[in-house]
């Protein structure tokens, strides 16, 4: 009865929701949708959870989305208590449009349905300025993957100590 219903919601269960490629060894955790039907229905019932979901807005021909992969492989290891979740834009561009992406790849981080955060584009070294102790500007270079990983680590922190997500940052 479940590939009855898969059919009629948009494909088969291996063509509406596949496992992006890891490393040869290990599969990834990233799940790519291919039926909008089908993603709608996982969000749906997320609403329904406290777990964090990071959507990976992205398309097979964006070289920033490609060079980001790896990382959000890593990250998916890493952070076995968040869902993520691979969007192609040209495939589920109806998906895209109800997120309101505009650029590539953004990765939208969702919580009870909500958007918690977002990150926009890739930049391989972004400078922000700090202090040290001495109260001299230190430069801090930041990948988009590092402002990926500081906020599911706040995610983490949120979630561990019970506290709300704003009172973290």
């Amino acid at each position: 009865m479940g590939s009855f219903v898969s059919t009629l919601l948009g494909g088969g269960e291996a063509q509406a929701a596949t496992e992006v490629s890891g490393s040869p060894s290990e599969p990834s955790r990233v799940i790519a949708f291919h039926s909008s039907n089908r993603w709608q229905l996982h969000f749906n019932s997320s609403k329904q959870l406290n777990k964090l979901i990071v959507v990976d807005f992205a398309a097979a021909w964006c070289g920033p989305c490609k060079f980001m992969e790896p990382a959000i492989n890593a990250m998916a290891s890493k952070y076995t208590d968040v869902d993520f979740v691979k969007i192609d834009v040209d495939e589920l561009s109806d998906v895209a449009k109800e997120f309101g992406v505009q650029a590539m790849p953004t990765f939208l981080l969702l919580k009870q349905g909500k958007e918690v955060e977002r990150v926009v584009g890739v930049k391989k070294m972004s400078s922000r300025k700090r202090f040290s102790s001495t109260g001299k500007p230190l430069n801090m270079l930041l990948s988009s993957s590092d402002i990926l990983l500081i906020i599911l680590e706040l995610n983490f922190i949120s979630n561990k100590f019970k506290l709300p997500y704003s009172d973290v940052i």
